[in-house]
């Protein structure tokens, strides 16, 4: 059972997101939170297993909400809950360690299969979102990025690159696992490995990265 802590300043969007989950099989609305610093308390004092994290909200936003969170022992998987043109904060709350991110107007049985993909360590960001943070986030300083993912990306072996290129592309598990002949289990082994070589918390981090490196 995913023990599912939904956090959002707007009660009717709480309900509505507890409305959703709560029929949905192998998935349990354990607790609300009404600002990050009410999500970080709670993360503390119950077991959570993902946080559904909006971003904008008083008290503490969702993006430091997030950074904390993650750095808490074992922490909880974070999607955060965002909209189009919230681009900028999407990049931010990625580096804090988000594992993916839901727009506010995603379908309900949407909500529930991403839920199910990020706790299977599967993806749920769209590719064609995804090249927009890139260009966002690598809009300056290419140079020096340059260097430094080059480095990081030396350290890869030529398997783990042909993986995190396809991580970069916005390709599931199982869509890696079919186009270079690997088991699931396989992919998620290079990919484990990839994210500690590359310095990264989510697979937007390691696109960013083989971009900055010119692989992608």
């Amino acid at each position: 059972m995913t023990r599912v802590l939904l956090t959002d300043d707007d009660p009717l969007v709480r309900a509505g997101l507890g409305l959703i989950l709560g029929g949905a099989p192998g998935i349990e609305v354990v607790a609300e939170a009404s600002d990050g610093r009410e999500a970080v308390a709670t993360v503390r004092e119950r077991p959570v297993d993902l946080v559904l994290m909006d971003l904008r909200m008083p008290v503490m936003d969702g993006i430091e909400a997030t950074r904390v969170i993650t750095t808490e022992p074992s922490p909880p998987k974070v999607v955060v809950l965002t909209t189009f043109d919230a681009d900028d904060h999407i990049v931010r709350a990625l580096a804090a360690g988000a594992a993916g991110f839901l727009l506010k107007d995603t379908p309900p049985p949407r909500i529930v299969q991403a839920i199910e993909a990020v706790m299977a360590g599967e993806p749920i960001l769209s590719p064609a979102v995804t090249a927009n943070l890139i260009r966002q986030v690598t809009a300056d300083g290419a140079d020096q990025r340059r260097t430094a993912a080059e480095r990081l990306v030396a350290t890869l072996t030529e398997r783990e690159l042909d993986v995190a290129h396809a991580v970069g592309q916005g390709r599931s598990n199982a869509e890696i696992a079919a186009e270079l002949f690997m088991s699931l289990a396989t992919v998620k082994a290079h990919i484990s490995r990839i994210f500690a070589k590359l310095d990264a918390s989510n697979r937007v981090q390691v696109a960013i990265t083989m971009h900055d490196a010119g692989r992608l």
